[in-house]
């Protein structure tokens, strides 16, 4: 019986031995890579097609966005209604989405359904023929959100922080204006889902319980003859053209009482060898609750409810990112305590006890 007159010992978590479960790799027939991560805690799996097809490789702005958005709008012998209904009927989930590099489809559910939702998938994948009246529906939506996004402050601060830091035209710094889903058209989306959508162009990452006969399952549905299209993608070239100006004052509503502050600077992406140590230093300066631009300006000065600083995981191209909202009569003192941090960082080495706290954390 526990002695609850006895503390319990108290283990650092930099002292755990962590043992992870092993990655497998697998090649389909069709040469397509599967990466799996399996266990036998819950019935359940998540598989993930991923493509090199995100806002790096579109003809025109949302093209790579709706391709994905609107995966499950219809094929040539189901409906829209059809495909959710199926997938709803076996308690399963399915999303597909675009990024700036990468885009993916994400299905997830028990696994005892994956041999029968995959068929579904692949149909999706290589007839999905974006119906004129969803494509419709799909830009009156997106402008109505876009409409009341542009009220807020937060959402414009976004959007120009990146273009700042890019340029409009790149792929990183681009955003979506009423006229761009205006423009786009059925024929362009159903050509970018047969170029990037392809056995060439994809690889697969499953995790859950899933046995031998459900990766031979995969292998027969996505496994089997090349799908999509057989052409190589190339990666093209984007420009960075960076704002000359270093610093914006925007007012977008002039009756608004908070401000939305956001500092960026560029940083190197994810295979540079200073990107790991970053992400703890990271953490220290705004990576967490207890971080320092949290104590300062959230608990000490009580300028906002929240600050975070942000590494950009893009593949081109890294950014340091810091983003806060506050109220507009202290935006000018919050952007002064910012910088001071940042000063004492550069300046003052960390001692042992506070690294100590963001290794536990992170752990």
């Amino acid at each position: 019986m526990l002695n609850r007159t006895q503390a319990p010992n108290i283990t650092s978590p930099v002292d755990f031995d962590f043992n992870l479960l092993p990655l497998e790799t697998h090649s389909l027939q069709n040469g397509i890579k599967l990466y799996a991560v399996r266990d036998h805690i819950e019935p359940v799996f998540q598989l993930e097609w991923v493509f090199e097809a995100g806002t790096w490789f579109e003809p025109a702005f949302g093209v790579g966005m709706a391709t994905f958005g609107l995966l499950k709008s219809g094929t040539s012998t189901k409906t829209s209604y059809q495909i959710n209904e199926f997938i709803e009927q076996r308690g399963a989930t399915l999303k597909a989405g675009a990024g700036p590099d990468w885009a993916s489809i994400q299905l997830s559910g028990l696994t005892r359904h994956l041999p029968e939702l995959l068929p579904l998938v692949m149909e999706l994948i290589t007839d999905t023929i974006y119906p004129q009246h969803e494509l419709d529906l799909y830009i009156q939506n997106a402008k109505e959100r876009l409409r009341v996004q542009l009220k807020k402050g937060d959402f414009i601060a976004n959007r120009k922080i990146d273009e700042y830091l890019f340029g409009l035209q790149h792929p990183y710094g681009r955003y979506m204006q009423a006229e761009n889903f205006d423009a786009l058209q059925r024929e362009t989306l159903v050509a970018h889902r047969q170029q990037f959508l392809s056995a060439t162009n994809c690889r697969l990452f499953l995790a859950g319980q899933c046995s031998d006969t459900d990766i031979q399952a995969i292998n027969q549905v996505v496994g089997q003859a090349p799908w999509g299209g057989s052409s190589t993608i190339q990666t093209p070239e984007h420009p960075v053209v960076a704002a000359s100006e270093k610093k914006y004052r925007l007012i977008n509503d002039e009756n608004s009482v908070q401000g939305a502050i956001r500092l960026a600077a560029p940083f190197p992406e994810k295979t540079h060898p200073d990107y790991t140590p970053m992400v703890v230093l990271n953490t220290l300066f705004g990576g967490y609750f207890g971080s320092r631009l949290m104590s300062n300006i959230r608990e000490e000065k009580g300028y906002t409810y929240g600050i975070h600083s942000y590494l950009y995981n893009n593949r081109h191209l890294g950014a340091l990112l810091i983003t806060t909202e506050a109220g507009r009569d202290v935006c000018e003192p919050c952007l002064s305590e910012i910088y001071k941090e940042i000063q004492l960082l550069r300046e003052t080495p960390v001692d042992a006890e506070e690294l100590d706290l963001v290794k536990n954390y992170l752990l």
